[in-house]
């Protein structure tokens, strides 16, 4: 397969899961309004996902290969599932309670230049530069994302809208970090894992947080209700194991490309778009209008841009080759 198809691939199937994943802002908002601890919809996301994710992997690489690398490195497992699954979530899941699903989605969409921005204090190669035509589609499609929020909510936020803001805008920075710390780990220590390979260990090394941060609910509100329970089972099996598969799958076929590797983590920024719809099918939350559908529309020239960029850039197969990653980096 070309660079330019392997980029152009992993960009649709980067896309695809973001379908997945904005199944967790409906869920999770669903579980807020009925009164659900966003404690309990932190840890049973990752509780639940630990066993699905053991019934398949026999048949996505074995559990041994997982089992070998997080021994030989567990520190640097904790720490970056740490980052990029266990605080993540959290800020994600109690963004829920101050916020409609459009928010928690929109404002998530930083992450769409947060994975850029966060590249020189990763690397120690080519993919320490930030991609400035990546990086300015990035800013359309932030610009839109701030004019759907504002238009949804008459040009101001209330105080319960901030502290969604803010947590999301943390969690925003905080997946893309995690991701691509693991990555640059696996790449030094010369292992390879899949993707799926990749979720679990993650999943299993975050099992201690999630262990302790239960328990914590349970002593503030008692068990979970049952409609909880169901939706974090949803969430698990949509974004927890489908999506998140799918975008690691998607983030390490282009990892040596840092232009394919941006617009890959930007088509997460389609996750608002399905956000709206699913909100207001489901949870009654309003269409956008005025400003709200201007945003929505930078959103898609935004994502289109980004196909175009990759497209553009990797039509010459050398060029990939001056980005392709020092081993020793």
């Amino acid at each position: 397969m070309t660079p330019r198809r392997r980029a152009l691939l992993a960009v649709a199937i980067a896309l695809l899961s973001a379908l997945f994943f904005t199944v967790t802002y409906v869920f999770n908002r669903a579980a807020a309004l009925d009164g659900g601890h966003w404690a309990w919809t932190a840890a049973l996301r990752y509780l639940l996902t630990l066993p699905m994710l053991l019934a398949i992997i026999h048949w996505q690489g074995g559990f041994m290969p997982v089992w070998r690398a997080l021994r030989a490195a567990p520190g640097a497992w904790l720490w970056w599932s740490g980052i990029g699954f266990v605080l993540f979530y959290i800020l994600l899941s109690y963004a829920a309670t101050s916020g409609p699903s459009w928010l928690v989605a929109g404002t998530f969409q930083v992450t769409v230049v947060a994975g850029m921005l966060c590249a020189p204090l990763l690397y120690r190669d080519a993919r320490a530069r930030i991609p400035r035509a990546a990086l300015g589609v990035g800013v359309v499609i932030l610009a839109g994302v701030l004019l759907m929020q504002l238009g949804h909510a008459d040009g101001a936020l209330d105080v319960h809208g901030w502290i969604a803001l803010l947590c999301v805008l943390g969690s925003a920075f905080l997946y893309p970090l995690g991701n691509r710390g693991l990555l640059l780990h696996l790449e030094r220590k010369g292992i390879e894992l899949n993707a799926t390979q990749r979720v679990l260990g993650l999943t299993l090394a975050s099992q201690p947080a999630w262990v302790a941060l239960a328990a914590w609910a349970m002593w503030e509100t008692g068990l979970p209700s049952a409609g909880q329970v169901w939706l974090a089972t949803g969430v698990a099996l949509s974004a927890g194991v489908v999506a998140t598969i799918l975008f690691f799958q998607a983030t390490g076929m282009v990892r040596d490309n840092p232009t394919a590797l941006g617009a890959t983590e930007a088509m997460q920024a389609a996750e608002i778009l399905f956000a709206v719809v699913l909100g207001s099918l489901f949870l009654g939350e309003a269409w956008p209008r005025g400003l709200a559908l201007v945003g929505a529309a930078l959103v898609i020239i935004g994502i289109c841009l980004f196909a175009w960029v990759v497209s553009h850039n990797l039509r010459d197969a050398r060029q990939v080759q001056t980005l392709r990653s020092d081993r020793g980096g």
